[in-house]
């Protein structure tokens, strides 16, 4: 797995969408690439569960929208879950938790920050949907790359 973002993002800039900056890389993983796949929750991670648990994850970064809560929606049990199924990374607009036991997990886990706890009551989830933040949109198939020097979209494989 070559590649930089800056590099990407000098050699093909039309093509580019470059996520805000508040992401951090909580995995074990320093990068990652991949087909995104996109999932929209309501707090409770049950719906992620099943994704992860359920689906070949080979060459895909599962994009994460979470309601605007604060509780963690991957922790440790998910992040096994990701790496058993070959996910490259997991991109989430919210919080995670368990980040001492997940640094050593092989997957990239990008976002916002940290919170110790999760939402039991099981909420919906929906897969496949567009997805907007941190300044720019999601679809599933997107191309996802991303490194210590950022997130980076693109609406195909260019590397």
């Amino acid at each position: 797995m070559d590649f930089f973002t800056a590099d990407i993002c000098d050699e093909h800039i039309d093509k580019v969408l470059v996520l805000d900056p508040d992401f951090k890389n909580y995995g074990g993983a320093s990068r990652c690439q991949g087909e995104v796949v996109t999932i929209k929750l309501d707090k409770n991670n049950a719906g992620l569960i099943e994704l992860l648990r359920d689906e070949d994850g080979s060459g895909k970064v599962v994009v994460v929208d979470v309601r605007e809560e604060y509780f963690a929606v991957v922790g440790e049990n998910l992040m096994k879950l990701a790496y058993k199924n070959n996910y490259a990374g997991i991109i989430v607009n919210g919080y995670v938790r368990d980040t001492f036991q997940i640094k050593d997990i092989p997957v990239a886990l990008y976002a916002l920050g940290v919170c110790p706890r999760k939402y039991i009551p099981v909420t919906e989830s929906e897969r496949g949907e567009h997805l907007s933040f941190g300044g720019i949109g999601f679809e599933d198939g997107d191309y996802v790359y991303a490194d210590s020097d950022g997130i980076i979209v693109t609406p195909e494989k260019i590397v």
